[in-house]
């Protein structure tokens, strides 16, 4: 079977013929396509036109050699890697004047099927599958005659477009990076990162399997079958890629294919690759709880300051579990109570003051571990040009949402929809996406899957591409945000010996259920050594962890005297590809046929996030998630004594099931005005698994625009778009904080003529919207430069001088630990990681809006414990300000912005914009910051079956 079609553009067939034929053939040959091209059968297509989706920087996410070493040595694409990229761009200058009509200048059209004179090239790997793509694009557009067809398909395109990613997550989830790709020390941080938090044998990735198999009847084995099918494809794409010599060339690169005799191997993929990439994805983007040993740090920090019952209350003035101004997705008033603070708590485990230790993870370095060091291979010279491409590592630190040192989990995705009664059609629209990061190749992959029982076009991430987990059918559309509720509890075990002598911190046994019982030691052993793409220099080690009935053991500590354990537990470890039922559903027209029918098949995915859903006639939405029942009195937001009295309800180690809360309980929606979603809290109620979810959160950002549409009536899928657009460039400290800042600050004239000049640069800066955008496209430069420099300094000295006087050092860096003052768009800020889009999650702005307000002497619904700024006085509170706001503006913009390996010191526009870290040998060009969905779609359905 001919490979894929290649477009080799002629500066890279140049580069091709000078790097001489020692190399491995450049591109493949274009693949046999009918001289007269006929359309694709698309299925019944009820949105007419109406949908449109993109998913920058571009479909083909494969490269050989040849066309990795020519775009290092002349900045040449291999086709379809980077034709998303300016559309997806341009929505930063075009939205102001954008139109229905215009909308695919920006998007690409998301109808089913191929026209006839826009098919780019067929392939029949099966003869009862095809794989048609499109000119403009290059999306395949998979048609089965058979269910086994269709799959089989679906993983030969996966193998087309990220052969080399899948071959990555599935090393990264089996904590094997480094083994792989190399020992830059961010590959070994991103696998210590992953690895314990999904620590799995061979055998417990086959009982996950086994048991979708079997305990989900008729669906659980059409899945298995199907997941079979995939890997099938996938596993032939390899073979003929390996056989024909255009597989992906970062093979060669890291010493696993040697160029010139084509010795050496791709490993097959396995079933048990899928639950491994399918627990780094589902872990990183849809979980949610955790963290109650950090919590509780600060609990005490708290109460050591103010004592016992002025503590606490300080303390969960901070933690807003339900926070009464805080911006819902649900604004009805509907209340769906979870995990809320019990009136009288029971079995909570705080670790005695000093006594918490982290566990350690690594044992045994040798050679480079755990640093730095470089070592580079004599690389023959027609590799030169990619020598140390990978230095740095495959995924460089903080890249992946929430990666790196102290960084939260992030979810960087939103949702706009709104109800057909108020807009100018009548239906419903919505704009919707995740965003998973920018990634070249990206994370997922466009696809259309057509065969028996599937019809859906949309997003799938990589190497589990079995359906389509967030897009459109034949006349609905979907979408998800990450939704972080906490699915993730800490316990205390108790340690024990099992002679019955007095345990320490350091034992390897615990009581369960009254049972001194072993410690289960899981660990991995990696090795590297140089290669071409990465010059690390051999080392190596080993991770250890230690697993529990109740978890994976993080930390050791005292309780009373007593030495103890801390263990993590979610309700999705050994269910890491359980969610596979409620895709399968989302793909099947015959299932999905309304609102009712999508919120139950959104009940069947375990992870935690919120579903969106829009057709011609309603909109709706459904919170997904596996919610323990927990014991009465339990506080999920701290750790738990590990005793069967406070245990989830009906929890059984064995599989780690438990009961969960039912769909009622869970909360959704059909109908209501609008909704919006930007990773905000759910409902009234619903208490949020972590700090930072108070009276301003990003989610006002849309939630103000898309309320002022609905009020005017006549909205359309060109005013959502500006209006999405618009939050997407709008700093929210700028339009949230500063009206209050400045209110503070004019309490009293501004004497000082040189400040007052900068008071007024921020006031005008506010009234044009504070928006971070150049003056035009192409100047890198932006409109009111100086005031968002300002801004950028200022923000986080003010938080300080805000807080820490009146918290004290302890407690404040107490609460830092837990959530980080600042997440602007600008590489020296917050922890999300340079150039990644995603800004303004989480910081200290709903702490720093009450605390003003109550300075002011406004109404404050859930106000703090205590006014720090000034200690309550307004004019002490405006001196703390002017005083930060002075050393702020006399900040250098190469102080403020210092520059990385993509920037020059002092590069406002740069600091912030978006880089597509290339996970493979292809890099691309720095666009403008946009706090955006990498994958979109705009949708608009006028008719329904």
């Amino acid at each position: 079977m001919p490979p894929r079609t290649r477009t080799l553009r002629a500066a890279t067939a140049a580069a091709a013929l000078a790097l001489g034929t020692s190399l491995l053939a450049a591109a493949p040959q274009a693949t046999a396509t009918p001289a007269e091209p006929a359309a694709t059968a698309a299925a019944t297509d009820h949105c007419q036109g109406q949908c449109a989706d993109i998913l920058p920087p571009g479909q083909n996410g494969n490269a050989t050699l040849v066309e990795i070493l020519g775009n290092k040595a002349f900045g040449t694409h291999p086709a379809h890697s980077d034709d998303q990229i300016d559309r997806y761009n341009g929505l930063v200058a075009g939205h102001t004047g954008l139109t229905d009509q215009k909308l695919t200048d920006f998007f690409n059209d998301a109808s089913f099927g191929v026209p006839a004179d826009q098919v780019e090239s067929v392939t029949k790997p099966r003869e009862d599958v095809t794989i048609t793509r499109d000119k403009k694009t290059g999306v395949p557009h998979i048609q089965g005659t058979t269910r086994y067809g269709t799959e089989y398909g679906a993983g030969y395109a996966a193998g087309q477009d990220r052969l080399w990613l899948m071959d990555l997550f599935r090393h990264i989830g089996r904590g094997q990076l480094t083994s792989f790709a190399g020992g830059a020390l961010a590959n070994q941080g991103l696998e210590q990162q992953f690895w314990p938090q999904a620590p799995y044998t061979e055998a417990d990735l086959e009982a996950q399997i086994e048991r979708i198999r079997t305990t989900e009847g008729a669906r659980g084995e059409q899945a298995m079958a199907d997941a079979q099918a995939y890997v099938d494809g996938i596993n032939a794409y390899r073979d003929k890629a390996k056989k024909g010599r255009y597989f992906p060339g970062e093979y060669v690169l890291t010493g696993k294919i040697d160029a010139i005799t084509n010795v050496g191997e791709i490993q097959p993929f396995k079933l048990t690759d899928l639950i491994s990439i399918a627990s780094v994805v589902g872990g990183q983007f849809g979980g949610g709880g955790g963290g109650e040993v950090q919590a509780a740090l600060s609990l005490l920090a708290a109460q050591q300051k103010y004592g016992l019952e002025e503590g606490t209350r300080v303390w969960e003035s901070f933690r807003q579990r339900n926070d009464p101004e805080a911006v819902l997705t649900v604004h009805d008033g509907t209340s769906f109570p979870y995990a809320t603070k019990p009136d009288r708590a029971r079995g909570t485990a705080l670790p005695d003051a000093g006594s918490v230790t982290a566990e350690p993870l690594i044992h045994d370095r040798t050679g480079s571990a755990g640093t730095n060091r470089k070592d580079p291979v004599d690389a023959p010279a027609d590799l030169k040009p990619a020598q140390g491409m990978y230095d740095d590592g495959v995924i460089p630190e903080g890249s992946l949402p929430g990666s790196g040192d102290g960084a939260a989990k992030r979810g960087m995705s939103n949702a706009l929809l709104v109800a057909g009664k108020h807009t100018a059609s009548g239906n419903p629209v919505a704009v919707f996406g995740p965003q998973t990061g920018y990634f070249a190749p990206q994370l997922m992959m466009l696809q259309e899957l057509q065969g028996p029982g599937i019809s859906a076009r949309g997003v799938s991430f990589a190497g589990v591409g079995m359906y389509v987990q967030m897009g459109r059918g034949q006349d609905y559309a979907w979408s998800a945000t990450s939704a972080a509720q906490d699915i993730t509890d800490t316990y205390a075990v108790e340690l024990c010996e099992p002679d019955g002598s007095a345990p320490s911190k350091n034992s390897a046994h615990y009581l369960y259920r009254g049972t001194c019982t072993a410690m289960e030691k899981m660990e991995r052993t990696n090795s590297w050594k140089p290669t071409v793409a990465d010059s690390t220099a051999k080392g190596s080690y080993r991770m250890q962890v230690w697993r529990t009935h109740y978890g994976v053991l993080t930390h050791r500590a005292t309780v009373g005297g007593k030495p103890v354990a801390y263990t993590s537990l979610r309700t999705t470890y050994r269910h890491e590809a359980d969610s596979i039922i409620g895709f399968q559903m989302l793909n099947d027209p015959a299932y999905v046929t309304d609102a009712a029918s999508f919120q139950q098949a959104a009940s069947h995915i375990d992870y935690a996030f919120n579903w969106f859903y829009a057709d011609s006639r309603t909109t709706a939405y459904y919170n997904s998630g596996m919610n323990p029942v927990r014991a009465p009195g339990v506080d999920a937001a701290l750790p738990v004594k590990a005793e069967k009295a406070y245990e989830w309800q009906g929890f059984d180690p064995a599989a780690n099931t438990t009961d969960y809360t039912p769909f009622a309980q869970h909360p959704h929606s059909s109908g209501q005005d609008y909704y919006i979603s930007w990773n905000n809290r759910q409902a009234k109620d619903y208490s949020t698994a972590a700090f930072g979810f108070g009276a301003v959160h990003r989610g006002d950002l849309l939630d103000d625009r898309v309320a002022a549409l609905v009020a005017d009536g006549g909205v359309t899928r060109a005013s959502l778009t500006r209006a999405m657009e618009e939050a997407a460039l709008t700093d929210l400290r700028g339009e949230q904080l500063l009206p209050e800042l400045l209110k503070v600050i004019r309490s009293q004239p501004v004497t000082d003529p040189a400040l007052n000049t900068v008071v007024q640069q921020l006031d005008s800066w506010r009234a044009a919207g504070a928006q971070r955008k150049e003056t035009a496209p192409g100047s890198h430069t932006y409109t009111h430069a100086d005031a968002v420099r300002i801004m950028d300094a200022w923000w986080p000295e003010l938080v300080e001088a805000e807080f820490r006087p009146g918290l004290g050092d302890d407690l404040y860096a107490a609460f830092t630990a837990s959530l980080a003052t600042d997440e602007s768009p600008a590489a020296s800020h917050g922890p999300s990681g340079a150039h990644s889009g995603s800004a303004f999650q989480y910081g200290w702005w709903g702490f720093a809006d009450k605390d003003l307000r109550q300075v002011l002497g406004q109404t404050v619904k859930g106000p703090l414990a205590r006014t720090y700024c000034g200690n309550g006085d307004l004019s002490a509170c405006r001196d703390a300000l002017l005083t930060t706001l002075k050393q702020a503006a006399a900040a250098p913009a190469t102080e403020v912005y210092p520059g990385d390996d993509s920037c020059e010191a002092g590069d406002q526009w740069c600091g912030d914009a978006i880089v597509h870290r290339a996970l493979g040998g292809i890099g691309h060009k720095t666009i403008h910051w946009q706090n955006r969905p990498t994958y979109q779609q705009v949708v608009e359905f006028p008719s329904h079956r």
